[in-house]
């Protein structure tokens, strides 16, 4: 089964996640199809918090790709703050 989720990067103290595509199957750092977006929970200043490329995300999910719960908010919150 294919998911949409969340993969931690960034050091100690400093998260920072890449939203991919990939195999619910595989570990959460391992091998993924495709990166759809990036989300910084602590974005200072001018840096951006939430980036997710839609068009994708939607792609994936026809395609019966699910995604978490957590990438399910976030795709919620990225469109309230589009529109």
């Amino acid at each position: 089964m294919v998911t949409i989720r969340l993969t931690r990067r960034g050091g100690k103290k400093e998260p920072f996640y890449h939203v991919v595509v990939t195999d619910s199957r595989k570990r959460q750092g391992g091998t993924v199809l495709e990166q759809v977006g990036t989300f910084n929970p602590i974005a200072r200043g001018k840096e951006v918090q939430l980036r997710l490329d839609l068009a994708r995300i939607e792609h994936w999910a026809s395609q019966g790709a699910r995604p978490s719960d957590r990438v399910s908010a976030l795709v919620v919150q990225y469109k309230k703050q589009a529109a």
